[in-house]
């Protein structure tokens, strides 16, 4: 089986500093190919970097490049041109991480819909796939996409946690849902089980959003707590059971529909990675 993680928050000092052992753990788990979180301008030119150190082949690491609504209030007159650069540069895939948190409210709202809806304009202008975040903020993100939708060639609601009416409301508008961890923990995403089997195929995919959100039913735990691509096949096994799928059919959709998403090379089976 090949995986696809879509998620990767490789910059994270915790995973940094071991990020080539890291790898090696997940292509020997079958992750194949890794998408690295970019979440503000800084960090999103540091996950393009690692792409560039840590894959000399091209056809494993890849990135997004974008302002997380955390920080949304560091958006000014010159972030568009940036990010627009950093766009421009192949192993970037899509824009983002953007989007709406009105959980945290981290930076203000009004200062978080200016920089989703000037990260929109540009995937518009460019013709790139979207990597959304959303807290507590369904229906407003819903109002904003509506605008740019028909424009956009794809976007995912990455780490969906929501509920039923939030994750219809995505499918009719014709977006990406991305599933983590989080379906993993019986104290707060046992709502998800019931609705895995209602997002289609080919537009489910898999995230680990390392090092966060560790899958509590994996067996041994790491010392560490945190949590890597290697256990990306934790997801896929729970929400593998709950759409009533063996795990090879899943994985097989998941990774069609990522490397579709992403544009990314097919990986032959036991292809060596090259460092």
């Amino acid at each position: 089986m090949q995986l696809i993680d879509i998620a990767v928050n490789l910059t994270h000092p915790s995973l940094a500093a071991q990020a080539e052992a890291l790898l090696e753990r997940a292509y020997a788990a079958g992750v194949c190919q890794m998408v690295l979180t970019g979440t503000s301008l800084n960090e999103s030119e540091a996950s393009l970097a690692l792409c560039r150190q840590l894959d000399d082949s091209g056809q494993r690491l890849f990135s997004t490049a974008g302002v997380h609504p955390h920080d949304a209030s560091s958006w000014n007159d010159a972030s568009s041109r940036t990010l627009k650069a950093l766009l421009a540069e192949p192993q970037v895939r899509a824009v983002g991480e953007c989007g709406l948190d009105f959980d945290r409210d981290f930076s203000p709202r009004p200062a978080q819909e200016k920089a989703l809806e000037e990260q929109l304009a540009l995937a518009v202008e460019l013709q790139m796939p979207v990597f959304l975040h959303e807290r507590e903020a369904s229906q407003r993100l819903l109002e904003i996409l509506r605008d740019y939708r028909d424009r956009l060639p794809a976007a995912v609601v990455h780490c969906f946690t929501g509920e039923r009416s939030a994750l219809y409301a995505y499918l009719d508008l014709d977006l990406h849902i991305g599933i983590t961890g989080w379906v993993c923990d019986e104290r707060r995403g046992t709502h998800l089980h019931p609705l895995l089997k209602d997002i289609p195929g080919e537009r489910l995919m898999l995230e680990t959003d390392a090092p966060f959100l560790l899958p509590r039913t994996l067996r041994p735990k790491p010392k560490s707590g945190r949590n890597e691509p290697a256990f990306l096949g934790e997801v896929l096994r729970e929400v593998a059971l709950h759409r009533g799928q063996s795990e090879e059919i899943l994985a097989a959709q998941t990774t069609a529909c990522a490397r579709a998403f992403f544009d990314l090379p097919v990986i032959l089976d036991g292809a060596a990675p090259e460092y």
